[in-house]
């Protein structure tokens, strides 16, 4: 029996690993990446290196074995159509006749373009009769964090949520209960909602800021049109621009917020707060 994630190399798949390394033997993993010079310090510590694409659907033949536990990630090719990569996933998963497969998603309650992908997917998950979890995963921390350059630059935090809040957790906290799943018993055909303990907004982000930085920021709240405007002004495809402007509008309903309790409780520990992951971030 192995636990198999996919793209092991990725933001997320890297804390999954990571942290199934402090709870299983390096043997029973297996890190499925495209580019295997990347996971080079996986398997300098004992863990299987697989070579596979979404997008190439014979690289998963082989992939899988009966009784593994399998981490689908979510593709991050918006362009590639997502449903269809993470049918190949789930196709080699059925045939291999794995015990447990396991999908990053998104929270039940996001209507966004965005969460349209993963609703398709699910649906394939279900339809194919495999034992699943969905892990539906609620807004980063990092989605904020990691690019705060231009927010202490301009003294402004700009996005088109209103008043609304957002339940985020860091990276980490979502991987360990992706880990609880894949190590644990009692998991099979669930759905699990998760999200942050405390639900935050974005003139309460700024004000942390300021409070962190001694700098002056201020929350600027601006239109959706007017959001994806300064998206692509950065170098953002349109496409995607228009996704995350209509995250924001979903974020100003209410939508990210998530109360379920699930990832505290499949951690066994709270959730990290948006104010520590921005301690982090000014530190790197």
């Amino acid at each position: 029996m192995s636990i198999v994630v996919t793209g092991a190399t990725g933001h997320l798949g890297r804390h999954v690993v990571e942290q199934l390394l402090e709870k299983v033997p390096a043997e029973q993993i297996t890190a499925v990446v495209r580019t295997p010079e990347k996971a080079a310090g996986f398997a300098a510590k004992g863990v299987k290196i697989a070579v596979a694409d979404y997008n190439s659907p014979e690289t998963f033949g082989k992939v899988f074995a009966a009784g593994d536990k399998v981490l689908l990630i979510s593709g991050n090719e918006f362009d590639k159509g997502r449903p269809a990569q993470h049918q190949v996933v789930i196709d080699a998963a059925k045939a291999a006749n794995v015990a447990l497969l396991a999908y990053t998603s998104a929270p039940g309650s996001l209507t966004a373009a965005l969460a349209d992908d993963h609703r398709a997917t699910e649906e394939a998950l279900l339809a194919s009769g495999v034992t699943y979890s969905l892990l539906r995963n609620g807004w980063y921390n990092e989605n904020y964090t990691e690019n705060l350059a231009p927010a202490l630059e301009h003294g402004a935090v700009v996005q088109a949520a209103g008043d609304g809040r957002v339940s985020s957790a860091s990276r980490a906290d979502y991987a360990a209960a992706a880990v609880a799943v894949l190590t644990g018993e009692g998991h099979e055909n669930t759905t699990y909602e998760l999200g942050g303990d405390e639900p935050w907004g974005f003139a309460e982000y700024a004000a942390e800021l300021s409070k962190q930085t001694g700098k002056e920021i201020a929350y600027n709240a601006v239109s959706a049109e007017a959001y994806a405007g300064i998206l692509t002004g950065v170098g953002l495809p349109a496409p995607l621009a228009a996704i995350l402007a209509g995250v924001d509008a979903s974020i100003e309903k209410g939508e990210l917020v998530v109360t379920s309790g699930d990832l505290s409780r499949l951690t066994g520990r709270p959730a990290t707060p948006i104010a520590e992951s921005i301690a982090v971030a000014l530190k790197g």
